[in-house]
């Protein structure tokens, strides 16, 4: 339904993930009996959970721990990791700086260039991670301006899946600058075959329909709305995220229907715990990608902190550090057992259970939950967890704390 924002300007209302609520069925199931199981083109997942491409989520270690853990870490290519042979002393300078000066010195670090020697061997350290009872799967990323000059060297060295990401990727992108030829992803994506190639940002339908047709395995939804991102104010763009998965989930239906290939649709950003990495997939999502809810562990890069990828912009940053919380291990978040009540560790539990209490057995079903409005979700008898910041009025655990 539109509304009228003013004469000739009407909007649709959209939701983020607390003004939603997933609705009970009448059946429940054993947790036990529930597949959370995922693929992405020929790798199959035991977690439909991503560890985000930044630099203070994903380094080669923890990219084989996640592994070891049944979900997919996504390395940044053009980040610390593939600038510096040394990239622990620059993540622990950027653990130093005071919020007034840590977005400039973050620039001057990323002003270091990229080399292709260290895309090389980062990739072979996380390969050399595996072992035969479990084969880790090496993903990178890489933005639309910078793919071409470095898919080569990422795939020579064993890279399983890559991941084409920006602020937003469409599948048009115009530009009259004859030096700088725009990507044409389907042209890309078709040369690259059969490495499996996931696309993103995107937060409409169109957008994703359009990004499917490129041939792309998996579409990364969200724009703006993680907890390291300022895209939102820095560019006032962007969608709310229940109703941004919802229109994508639509939009891979319209693709299944043109040429019966199902792409996966991949919720990136802006979930805080199990509650809401269940609501992106009863929106639609067939995984999630995480950010600040994993740079809270102890193994995590950031030394405490995480930043975005456009944090370090030479001209127009959008993003900011954040400090976290660090409380726990990568499998105390992801896999459990939890020790707090507030959803943010056990994640992939969390899940399970809802699916479970709701009747579903795996995520295509779960995709199919009923939904509801309910903006007193949050708030509903909660006032004495609010007042002593347990429970779900602890918000700093999930988030972040203040830099």
């Amino acid at each position: 339904m539109e509304i009228e924002i003013g004469r000739g300007k009407k909007a649709r209302r959209a939701y983020g993930f607390d003004d939603i609520a997933i609705v009970p069925s009448r059946r429940t199931r054993d947790p036990d009996d529930v597949d959370v199981s995922w693929t992405l083109g020929p790798y199959r997942f035991e977690l439909p959970l991503l560890a985000a491409a930044l630099d203070g989520v994903v380094s080669p270690q923890t990219a084989g721990e996640i592994g070891r853990l049944g979900g997919l870490a996504v390395l940044n290519l053009e980040g610390i990791f593939c600038r510096y042979e040394d990239a622990d002393e620059q993540l622990e300078r950027i653990a130093t700086f005071s919020r007034d000066i840590a977005t400039r010195e973050m620039q001057d670090i990323y002003r270091e260039p990229v080399k292709p020697e260290l895309i090389a061997q980062r990739i072979k350290e996380i390969k050399e991670q595996s072992t035969p009872e479990r084969p880790i799967v090496a993903a990178a990323s890489l933005t639309p301006q910078k793919v071409r000059t470095y898919y080569d060297v990422a795939l020579e060295a064993g890279l399983d899946i890559l991941v084409i990401q920006g602020t937003v990727v469409s599948a048009e992108h115009v530009s009259t600058d004859e030096s700088r030829p725009p990507l044409n992803l389907k042209e890309f994506i078709r040369e690259l075959a059969p490495t499996p190639i996931v696309v993103g940002g995107c937060a409409s339908y169109h957008t994703g329909l359009h990004l499917m047709r490129t041939g792309a395995a998996g579409v990364l939804v969200g724009v703006g709305p993680g907890a390291i991102c300022t895209t939102r104010g820095v560019l006032g763009i962007g969608v709310p995220q229940a109703t941004a998965i919802a229109d994508v989930a639509a939009a891979r239906s319209q693709h299944m229907l043109e040429t019966s290939e199902y792409v996966k649709v991949i919720a990136d950003g802006g979930m805080r715990n199990g509650g809401d990495i269940a609501k992106a997939v009863a929106c639609g999502a067939d995984a999630v990608m995480l950010g600040s809810a994993l740079a809270r562990a102890y193994e995590a890069p950031g030394h405490g902190y995480n930043w975005g990828m456009a944090t370090f912009h030479p001209t127009l940053p959008r993003g900011t550090r954040v400090a976290t919380t660090q409380n726990g291990t990568l499998e105390e978040i992801i896999k459990g057992p939890a020790r707090e009540n507030d959803g943010t560790f056990n994640l992939m539990g969390g899940l399970r259970t809802s699916m479970a209490t709701c009747g579903y057995r795996d995520i295509a079903e779960f995709n199919r939950a009923e939904l509801m409005v309910a903006p007193a979700l949050q708030t509903e008898g909660k006032h004495l967890q609010r007042e002593q910041g347990v429970g779900m009025g602890a918000k700093a655990a999930a988030v972040g704390v203040p830099d």
